[in-house]
């Protein structure tokens, strides 16, 4: 279902919530609503209507945002790790692939004839690797301090979010692409979604608790959501 709110539409998701949440998506700013079952077409588009001047800034800051060139995986393209730029530096070799950083490279070595895609896959699996890492240091600091334990996380690519949690199951997923970002905001996205253990909704208690947590919480998100985003196209 599909609310028109002028300038543009927006997609709404009906679920057993008690009240509507408004999010805004890379990389071209769709809007979606997520609203109450009971909650009629008409009462949706009134709401909406009455946030059009949050949701427009919303739009703009995303369509403003700087994105990242297209990669090619070739030896002295620019790729980021925890926030710091390296030049990829590519190395033949007969033996298995391997990946190493040095102060000012990302080294990547392959077979002679592996393609640009195959690099790319095994360049997005390392980059799995190391968030797994991350996380696995970051998950032990935090849950004794929120009283909160994960049953299960995972990593992926993510279309449309940093990261997500099913506080019903207790599991999270984090985006791969965190591993590019600066540590501190994978701190960030860690306690957020710890915090939805907690509180499943962006509620004033949600506020409160990140407040109390991560005092620093909303440089944090401010400081990720400035920073380029993939060249590839964000859907839902």
């Amino acid at each position: 279902m599909t609310v028109d709110l002028g300038e543009f539409t927006a997609e709404v998701v009906l679920k057993a919530i008690k009240n509507v949440h408004l999010s805004v998506y890379p990389p071209r700013g769709a809007v979606r609503i997520s609203a109450p079952l009971h909650m009629q077409p008409d009462t949706i588009r009134v709401f909406a209507l009455s946030k059009l001047s949050w949701l427009k800034q919303q739009r703009r800051k995303i369509q403003e945002q700087e994105r990242e060139t297209a990669r090619e995986y070739l030896s002295a393209e620019s790729h980021y790790v925890w926030g710091k730029r390296y030049l990829l530096r590519i190395e033949e070799t007969l033996g298995p692939s391997s990946y190493f950083l040095e102060p000012r490279h990302l080294v990547l070595r392959l077979h002679p004839q592996t393609a640009p895609a195959s690099r790319a896959e095994l360049l997005e699996a390392w980059y799995r690797d190391l968030l797994k890492a991350e996380i696995n240091v970051l998950l032990p600091l935090w849950q004794p301090r929120l009283g909160v334990r994960t049953q299960r996380f995972s990593v992926q690519k993510m279309k449309t979010r940093w990261g997500s949690c099913q506080p019903e199951t207790k599991t999270i997923r984090l985006n791969t692409e965190l591993a590019r970002k600066p540590k501190e905001c994978l701190t960030y996205v860690v306690v957020h979604e710890l915090v939805h253990l907690i509180e499943p909704h962006h509620s004033p208690r949600f506020v409160a608790l990140m407040d109390q947590f991560l005092p620093e919480w909303p440089r944090l998100r401010d400081l990720l959501n400035r920073l380029p985003l993939s060249h590839w196209d964000w859907e839902y």
